[in-house]
């Protein structure tokens, strides 16, 4: 059984002050509190504006030790370029400071608009430079483009694996090639819930599996019930000992590679109404992964000091 990270995208939510944070928990302490509730965060800022290498050395010493986060890759490679010209840029992300995250470091995702259509060259070209390891994205990095000198971070603590993950949002990529080049590049497929709004597809294409859970009757809004929150633990057990569900949804007729395990990374994006941080919980829940953890619900009541009695926990 590979290893399973259920948790939220983004954590700096207003609505959320109250409901999920404690009434007295001060701003820049939710994240620590919100990565003691879930097992994994992505981190939403760095798809609309580069990051620091200090913010993202923050991040990694006010998480446990075990937490992980992703990465959105910024929306100017994926929705202002569309994949042209894009070696600079690229390697703009990776010299940021996303490597200070070091061993919580995650998968990147790269989300695609809408009335982004599949083009397979540009796509082939995209998959072909993301680097598959921290030693690899370093030297890419160090080709950053000029406009990001003394804004930079390149340095590494040791070789780690680095994982990519692709959301779709146009009916194009609904094409066998599309699936192909993901597998001979390794990079995830995003199993994406989003009320019908956009393709939902669940090729398995790469050693893990990517899931975004944006509600399933109202896009960023509504809940998960019971019942669906208990499909979707079937679906990652399934997937997370290396097989798929009987009814997958599928674009390819051809089998992935067989693995024994894989692992799984699954956000909660239905934030709206403040239902991720409780859907995520209740899916953690399901599969067994809350020993340890912050309960949300109470949080209106929960002392500034729950934060850090729970980090001892873990």
């Amino acid at each position: 059984m590979g290893k399973i990270y259920i948790g939220i995208s983004g954590w700096r939510y207003e609505p959320w002050r109250g409901v999920f944070y404690p009434d007295d928990l001060v701003q820049d302490r939710e994240l620590e509190y919100a990565s003691r509730a879930t097992r994994s965060i992505e981190i939403n800022g760095s798809f609309y504006s580069l990051q620091k290498p200090d913010s993202y050395s923050a991040w990694h010493d006010a998480t446990p030790k075990d937490f992980v986060f992703s990465n959105k890759g910024n929306r100017y490679i994926t929705h202002t370029l569309r994949l042209r010209d894009i070696d600079g840029p690229v390697a703009n992300v990776l010299a940021s400071g996303v490597l200070n995250l070091r061993e919580k470091l995650g998968p990147f995702l790269w989300q695609f608009p809408p009335n982004f259509k599949f083009d397979p060259e540009k796509m082939a070209h995209f998959l072909s430079i993301l680097p598959h390891d921290t030693e690899a994205a370093l030297e890419m990095a160090r080709h950053h483009e000029p406009r990001m000198k003394g804004k930079v971070a390149l340095e590494i603590d040791r070789k780690r694996k680095l994982r990519h993950a692709v959301e779709i949002r146009n009916d194009s990529f609904i094409d066998e090639a599309f699936i192909a080049l993901l597998r001979k590049y390794k990079v995830a497929l995003v199993v994406a819930d989003t009320a019908r709004e956009w393709p939902y597809y669940e090729d398995v294409t790469a050693d893990f599996m990517y899931l975004r859970l944006h509600g399933d009757k109202e896009l960023y809004a509504s809940g998960y019930s019971d019942e669906a929150l208990d499909r979707w633990a079937a679906r990652i057990t399934a997937w997370s000992h290396g097989a798929q569900p009987d009814d997958a949804r599928l674009i390819s007729s051809k089998a992935p590679p067989k693995r024994a395990s894989r692992d799984i990374f699954c956000y909660f994006d239905n934030d709206i109404k403040v239902k991720a941080p409780f859907d995520a919980h209740r899916l953690m829940e399901r599969l067994g992964l809350t020993d340890g953890l912050v309960t949300p619900g109470a949080a209106s009541a929960a002392p500034s000091g729950q934060v850090a009695r729970a980090a001892g926990k873990r």
